[in-house]
C-alpha cells in the first residue's frame, strides 16, 4: 500500500472503559480502521504514524445496530475495530503522541 493510503487506514482511537483496561493490562491499543483494511495494513499504518513497534494485530468486524426513529427504522453502518498489541516494553500514550 502507498504511504499516503496508510495514513488513511487508522480512522480514530476508541476510548472506552474496556479499551483503557486492555491498554493497561495487555499493552494494547484499540482503533477504528477502514472496512477494507487487513492486518498488515493496520500494522504498517500504526508503525508509520506513531513510530512504535507492533507485535500483532487482531481485527474485529462490528455489525451496525438497527435503530428506530418513530415509525421509521434505520441501520447504522458496519465498521471494523483493530486491537493492536505492542511489543513488550513499549508504552503508548495517545495524548503524548499528538503533533
Amino acid at each position: 500500500m502507498k504511504k499516503i493510503d496508510l495514513y488513511n487506514v487508522l480512522i480514530s482511537p476508541i476510548i472506552t472503559e474496556k479499551s483503557n483496561n486492555v491498554a493497561e493490562k495487555r499493552e494494547q491499543v484499540v482503533f477504528k480502521v477502514l472496512q477494507s483494511a487487513n492486518k498488515s495494513d493496520v500494522k504498517q499504518a500504526f508503525e508509520l504514524a506513531f513510530e512504535a513497534k507492533v507485535d500483532k494485530v487482531s481485527l474485529l468486524n462490528v455489525k451496525g445496530k438497527t435503530k428506530r426513529f418513530g415509525k421509521f427504522t434505520g441501520k447504522r453502518a458496519n465498521w471494523k475495530k483493530a486491537y493492536i498489541c505492542l511489543t513488550p516494553g513499549q508504552k503508548f500514550d495517545l495524548a503524548s503522541n499528538q503533533k
